[in-house]
């Protein structure tokens, strides 16, 4: 087994280690604390269920059994693939998070995509920019994107392109538009910390010696960009992007409730409503999991982007 293949190993398993762990720690938190919410739905008098139905219920999703019990159960299930029943539509919870996920998943994907374009033409426009030319109102853009929240961008996208140029209908979700707004509206500010990661990344490597040999030696400033500046940004780049992925499929949930796009924050959004546990910890633990999945992902492709650092992936 070569050093590289035991370094993607130990990857792999401290990932589904990590991921055993966030799902008992959602798991303590959502059901074993004090103040039980599945007693409180069962018992709330809106949803009309009497003594023996609950007492049914609770035999039924196995909330009879000690804590402990619980939790087996749960681990065996998830063993298998299965999140548990839903309380509300008693449906299995991945036939209703799994009918949501690839909408919310191609938004999140599309607004990850803008935001690297954003991104990487403020960080390079910056770069080539003088300051009194532009460059410097470039470099405070970041800054006034990471300050404006993701739904104010949505109402203003809104206003302008749909009520006042009226070049997008809200009711018609079949049309690109339908796509492109809200991926913008959470592009903007998704794309702030990237630029401002691959911005000083790129004005520290320019400091470098190696840099500035190059440039000595005739290099243009586009071929030191390309040939070596990028290269040694890419990964705090990819550091950045990364999180910002798991921040991406967060704010896809509000934003779909802006722009009234079905997806996993529907579901959510109808499970807070209804009190409906099992959805609400399958969705944080799935939110959890591909978070995990990404990071690993970017672990993995680290040692590919700069070689120094899989003497590091095989002393691992």
């Amino acid at each position: 087994m070569s050093h590289y293949t035991r370094y993607v190993s130990a990857r792999i398993g401290q990932a589904l280690v990590t991921a055993f762990l966030v799902y008992i720690v959602v798991f303590v938190i959502v059901t074993l604390l004090p103040g039980d919410p599945v007693s409180g739905r069962l018992s709330n008098p809106e949803y009309g269920y009497t003594k023996d139905e609950i007492a049914q219920m609770l035999v039924y999703f196995k909330l009879d059994r000690p804590a402990w019990e619980q939790l087996w159960i749960a681990l065996e299930r998830l063993a298998h693939g299965d999140l548990g029943l839903s309380y509300a539509s008693n449906l299995p919870v991945s036939t209703l998070l799994w009918a949501g996920v690839p909408s919310t998943l191609h938004l999140a994907g599309t607004a990850f995509l803008f935001a690297l374009v954003f991104a990487f033409a403020l960080a390079v426009g910056a770069y080539f920019l003088p300051d009194g030319f532009g460059g410097g109102v470039l470099r405070a853009f970041p800054s006034l994107f990471l300050s404006v929240p993701n739904f104010l961008i949505g109402l203003i996208v809104i206003n302008v392109f749909s009520f006042q140029l009226g070049l997008f209908v809200m009711s018609d979700f079949r049309s690109p538009e339908a796509l492109i707004y809200p991926a913008v509206t959470l592009a903007v500010p998704a794309s702030a910390p990237i630029a401002q990661v691959l911005l000083t990344a790129l004005d520290g490597a320019r400091a470098e010696q190696y840099a500035t040999v190059a440039i000595s030696k005739g290099l243009g400033r586009f071929e030191l960009l390309w040939r070596h500046l990028l290269p040694n940004a890419a990964l705090p780049t990819s550091t950045i992007a990364a999180i910002i992925v798991g921040d991406l499929l967060g704010g896809s949930i509000i934003t779909e409730a802006i722009f009234g796009r079905t997806g996993v924050g529907t579901v959510v959004e109808k499970a807070v409503g209804e009190q409906d546990v099992p959805v609400l910890q399958a969705a944080v633990f799935l939110a959890a999991v591909l978070f995990l999945l990404i990071n690993l992902v970017v672990d993995l492709v680290y040692p590919v982007l700069d070689p120094r650092l899989r003497t590091t992936a095989a002393a691992t």
